[in-house]
């Protein structure tokens, strides 16, 4: 099979060129999208050194967020070619490109198939951001499944299967990007009583993407032992999730014990922050809804706030 011809292209001295990873840290598209885009849509064509290294100069980066966009909008990776050349794309009848993408998992959590699911996800993954994939694929997909698992559709046994192949994933995923991590530290838990840590796991990861650390302790964390743990760990802030829509009641008084008893900022994210926002909000803890990357972006300015004020 003949091998792809190459750019063999050496940069000026002077020109501003930055390598792959420095380019991935700049968009949050990771190398292995990159390539992707490159060779099987021919969208980033990056200089090559003599050596074949890729290079990428600063309209590299003005057109990978140009795709974005576009990605972001709901067009498919395979159309974005034609948008950005200004050409009609190929006739579609589908509108929402991640359908299949649910549609195939979906298939292979009820047929307990998981090299089927890991085939489909790592496509995903590698054709788009991860940003993407969690708000696009997963996060519609465990709302779907979820109202499949309260149906006589679904089962316990479905639930176990996805949740622990997921669980298994991300925690790879998470402890890869745990070394590579120098930003701010947060430290993560679930609520009590929320035995799930999907929603907490995705977070921590879209955390990482923006530069920040997460020491997570995982589901139905008591708050009693936050203190400590936060002032051991050395934390800017503590981040707790929860799915969980029913009254927090019996948390409430710890919530405002735990935030009258820490230097930093306590968060609340998941569903239950949606349902039990004035609750949370009452007991002096912040509420980030159930958008991971607003999210995120309110957990940065919440430390960098709490950085002014120290």
């Amino acid at each position: 099979m003949s091998q792809p011809r190459r750019q063999e292209t050496s940069p000026a001295p002077d020109g501003e060129f930055f390598p792959i990873r420095t380019i991935a840290t700049l968009t949050g598209v990771n190398p292995i999208t990159l390539r992707a885009w490159e060779r099987r849509y021919g969208l980033i064509k990056p200089v090559r050194t003599p050596k074949g290294h890729r290079l990428y100069a600063r309209e590299h980066i003005d057109l990978i967020h140009r795709v974005l966009t576009l990605l972001d909008k709901g067009m498919s990776i395979s159309r974005v070619r034609h948008a950005l050349e200004g050409k009609s794309a190929p006739a579609s009848g589908k509108s929402d490109p991640w359908a299949p993408y649910r549609a195939r998992m979906i298939g292979a959590v009820v047929e307990f198939d998981e090299l089927a699911l890991d085939e489909t996800y790592n496509e995903a993954l590698s054709l788009y951001p991860l940003e993407l994939v969690t708000r696009r694929l997963l996060a519609p997909l465990l709302v779907e499944l979820g109202e499949r698992w309260e149906t006589t559709e679904g089962s316990v046994a479905e639930e176990h299967f996805f949740a622990f192949y997921l669980r298994n994933k991300l925690g790879a995923r998470f402890h890869h990007r745990a070394r590579l991590a120098a930003g701010p530290r947060f430290l993560g838990a679930c609520v009590p009583g929320e035995q799930h840590e999907i929603g907490l796991m995705l977070f921590a990861l879209a955390a990482h993407e923006a530069g920040l650390q997460a020491v997570l302790l995982g589901a139905n964390t008591p708050f009693e032992g936050l203190p400590l743990a936060a002032k051991r760990a050395g934390v800017d802030a503590i981040v707790l999730a929860g799915a969980v829509a029913g009254a927090p009641e019996a948390w409430r008084e710890s919530l405002a014990q735990l935030v009258a008893g820490v230097k930093v900022p306590v968060l609340v994210g998941g569903g239950v922050s949606v349902h039990q926002h004035d609750i949370i909000v009452a007991a002096g803890a912040i509420a980030l809804g159930d958008d991971i990357a607003a999210g995120v972006r309110r957990l940065k300015d919440s430390i960098g706030h709490q950085e002014k004020k120290s």
